[in-house]
């Protein structure tokens, strides 16, 4: 996984549902999804999350657990959302980042969401591969939810349930 796609907010950008869209070029398969390019790609174009934050846009801080404030209330709030959703941790991420540095993390990620089947990247946002699973992406009525039948998602328990985490 790439280092530069780490996000000033803890997310990891390459396993992010937009940014998968782009490396797979979905939308010339057939569907239509928001394409992202990551934060740090965007050239000064901060994304919603970096503009609430001064500390971030004045670079006062790289990220948000360099702050005297972290986690502040509003990495709190999307830490929630993503816990509850997309099975992963903002808030999470940065303690270990804190701890074991963010090379080890991305090699921690590459194999929490390596796809089984093909070997691609399993999407935090809705449990699908998007390099074997363009099908199951067309299949799917709203692609930002996890399904129970996705292949991914059971996988994704599967390994959760066998790390502990």
């Amino acid at each position: 996984m790439e280092e530069q796609l780490f996000g000033l907010c803890g997310m990891n950008c390459n396993i992010c549902e937009g940014y998968l869209a782009v490396k797979y070029d979905v939308n010339r398969q057939g569907l239509k999804a928001r394409y992202c390019t990551g934060c740090r790609a965007r050239k000064g174009k901060p994304c919603a999350f970096v503009k609430k934050c001064k500390f971030l846009t004045e670079g006062e801080v790289k990220y948000c657990f360099e702050c005297n404030g972290f986690p502040c209330g509003h990495l709190q709030q999307l830490d929630k959302r993503y816990r509850t959703y997309y099975h992963m941790s903002m808030i999470e991420n940065f303690k270990y980042i804190k701890e074991h540095g963010l090379n080890r993390f991305l090699e921690k990620e590459e194999e929490k969401w390596k796809c089984p089947q093909c070997g691609g990247v399993i999407s935090c946002h809705n449990g699908i591969c998007y390099s074997c699973g363009i099908d199951e992406l067309k299949a799917v009525e709203k692609v930002r939810l996890w399904t129970k039948g996705n292949k991914s998602s059971s996988v994704m328990e599967m390994k959760e349930d066998k790390n502990g985490q």
